[in-house]
């Protein structure tokens, strides 16, 4: 006999306003006790929008059109105001309303911006992962057992006092995969939870949702990647054009027609790219030049220590291509924001074509200095894509811009979206939008913050065309990457930072 499931949710069709085709439809999901279960699907899929329609987080009326179902069991009637039982849409007015507030007791969330879980309310980790217990009238010597447990299980003991606004993206992630799972919700629905992790990160979140499932916790996982955590479920979900299209064990879908076509990456050809490339055998001068940068945050911001960066010293000549990897938290975004000057070191020295960039404008470095931010979202301000990649194209092609900024929405496969808003794009989709801004621009170095998170198999490709394309007009690539065997098929040298210095890996 099945189990009764904790969340089931039938979507007829769900459309945002302002959309005429549904994003999501003809799709059933049930979360059963105990079980894992991962939808997996290309950018554009539904995934995201699936997760915050079953989170709450989208309502029929405010937040769209909604016919269909959801249904927490016996939990229902207090989740939504009713009497119990299904709550159903019809796409009306005056379809009912659920209260976002006690249905977060049921079902927990993480979405793929982790960073948006988080209260910004308290000054520690400890004090976030405390928020949500404190809010539920917790006991408080119960409530420091619980947040100890969850910083252990998420590894994050020793960042228990760290101020969350100073924390690596890697190590936010698990804060929010550890705030959501501290409250034991019935389910708990998380998108991309793997994303910008390292190894030992990816481990604890693994080890952390098993011990949920275990205790009969229902988990539901959304991503573009067929990863370990997925290869773990009892049962995909593979959605293309907003519906299921192949369902079952993962076994029995690695050759289906629907999982091939979706663009998931599968873990066959997570790491490959147009093949591995060659270093030149006489490399061109160097574009970027470190000569022993050190650099270490005010007292408080960062664990004690040496400083993030150790005097260390790097050399990438035009038309090379070098891959950073680490731990969560070694200082790779850090190392990478010194390349234009948006942080400046205690000692040492950055070279950008032989000139030092001491005392010049952060500006002024960006003309020969691109960078993709980790977070897309925080490079994107226009009101299309077109006038994204635009901004300030001019002053540096003149009556050129619009032919550059058409030829690099082409290049990262956004040229028949033109006029789309940005924020109405997927996040994958961002991260190439943002992408696409760096391009145009044409800069000497490019360096690019996790470029790999979120993208499908399809978007794996534009990065990798792009990359290799830049390269070979003569531009040096630096990439900060958890993805090692992305690194090892996309660069000319991998390297890792650890303790503050790079050694090749």
């Amino acid at each position: 006999m099945r189990p009764v499931p904790l969340l089931h949710a039938r979507i007829a069709a769900f459309s945002y306003h302002g959309e005429d085709a549904p994003a999501l439809r003809n799709l059933e999901v049930d979360a059963a006790p105990g079980t894992l279960t991962a939808v997996l699907g290309g950018s554009g899929s539904g995934k995201s929008t699936l997760g915050r329609l079953l989170a709450g987080w989208l309502t029929g009326g405010h937040s769209g059109r909604f016919k269909g179902s959801l249904e927490l069991g016996a939990a229902t009637g207090a989740a939504a105001g009713d009497s119990g039982g299904p709550i159903h849409f019809h796409g009306t007015p005056d379809d009912p309303r659920i209260n976002p507030s006690l249905w977060s007791e049921h079902v927990g969330y993480v979405p793929q911006d982790a960073a948006a879980l988080l209260s910004t309310v308290g000054s520690t980790v400890a004090e976030e992962l405390a928020f949500g217990l404190e809010n539920r009238g917790m006991d408080r010597r119960m409530m420091h057992g619980a947040v100890s447990r969850a910083a252990e299980e998420a590894g994050l003991t020793a960042l228990l006092e760290r101020d969350p606004a100073t924390l690596s993206g890697g190590e936010l992630r698990r804060l929010a995969v550890a705030c959501a799972a501290i409250t034991r919700p019935r389910v708990l629905v998380l998108d991309e939870p793997l994303g910008s992790l390292d190894e030992a990160g990816s481990a604890s979140v693994r080890a952390l949702l098993r011990g949920l499932t275990d205790s009969g916790t229902a988990v539901i996982v959304l991503s573009q990647t067929a990863d370990q955590l997925a290869l773990t479920a009892s049962h995909w979900l593979v959605l293309d054009g907003g519906t299921v299209t192949a369902r079952g064990r993962h076994g029995e879908l690695e050759d289906s027609p629907g999982l091939l076509q979706s663009g998931v990456v599968l873990p066959a050809r997570a790491g490959t790219g147009s093949g591995r490339v060659h270093r030149a055998a006489d490399p061109d001068p160097a574009v970027l030049e470190l000569d022993r940068v050190a650099f270490g945050f005010p007292s408080g911001r960062r664990r004690k220590g040496p400083g993030v960066l150790a005097g260390l010293s790097l050399s990438v000549p035009a038309g090379q291509i070098v891959a950073v990897t680490g731990p969560n938290g070694a200082g790779k975004s850090t190392l990478l924001r010194h390349f234009n000057g948006l942080l400046r070191p205690d000692r040492g020295t950055v070279r950008i074509e032989g000139a030092d960039i001491a005392g010049i404008p952060t500006g002024k470095v960006a003309d020969r200095v691109g960078l993709l931010f980790q977070h897309p979202r925080d490079q994107l301000f226009e009101r299309t894509a077109l006038r994204e990649v635009l901004f300030g194209l001019d002053r540096k092609f003149g009556p050129e811009a619009g032919t550059k900024a058409r030829a690099a929405l082409d290049a990262v496969g956004l040229g028949d979206q033109p006029e789309i808003h940005p924020h109405e794009l997927p996040a994958s989709r961002q991260r190439l939008l943002a992408l696409a801004t760096v391009l145009a621009r044409e800069p000497k170095l490019i360096a690019l913050d996790e470029p790999t998170v979120g993208l499908d198999r399809h978007g794996l490709e534009y990065l990798d065309k792009a990359i290799r394309a830049a390269a070979l007009r003569g531009a040096a690539v630096v990439m900060v990457t958890h993805e090692l065997a992305y690194a090892r098929s996309a660069a000319h040298i991998v390297l890792e930072l650890r303790a503050g210095a790079l050694r090749e890996a």
